[in-house]
């Protein structure tokens, strides 16, 4: 079970990360990882950027998301995610997050069993990205808040990036 304790749960180091880490790479060890600042180092970096694949709500989606993300739902089969990224070269890196990567993960596990060999979660998703003050936009705009998922899971938002106010 994680740990939610404290105001400082979204800290980098905090022991509520660590537990969530933890937990992610037991339960998709067979899942490749990328980490905020490689993603952001291959973005700035790299004329062909990964396909960056939002696996969270349309609702959630709607807030904010990484520029250049698309969503994709996460309870899709590895059939219907295939068919979603039709015309996506099989063999291009593709990059998945979520809210801290439990959803990412399953979607990148469906991904690699529909035949995409380059899938990486990103490792925290989008509330260690938005810790770290690194770009998100909504409808083309930059903005700083993120959706929270729930009031549990946003403990890990720090509090001023949660949507919604901080608690």
């Amino acid at each position: 079970m994680w740990l939610w304790a404290g105001r400082a749960a979204h800290r980098p180091g905090s022991l509520a990360w660590r537990a969530v880490d933890r937990d992610l790479a037991a339960r998709f060890a067979d899942v490749p990882t990328t980490t905020t600042a490689a993603l952001a180092a291959h973005l700035a970096d790299s004329t062909v950027a990964p396909v960056l694949l939002d696996a969270r709500t349309e609702a959630e989606y709607a807030v904010s998301h990484l520029p250049g993300a698309h969503r994709v739902d996460p309870d899709a089969s590895a059939a219907e995610l295939a068919d979603a990224l039709d015309g996506i070269d099989r063999q291009r890196s593709v990059v998945v997050y979520c809210s801290v990567g439990v959803r990412s993960g399953a979607v990148a596990r469906r991904l690699q069993s529909a035949g995409f060999e380059h899938v990486e979660n990103l490792a925290g998703s989008i509330f260690r990205w938005a810790n770290e003050g690194r770009p998100l936009v909504r409808d083309g705009h930059p903005v700083e808040e993120v959706h929270p998922y729930d009031a549990v899971w946003g403990r890990l938002l720090d509090p001023g990036r949660r949507a919604g106010g901080s608690e």
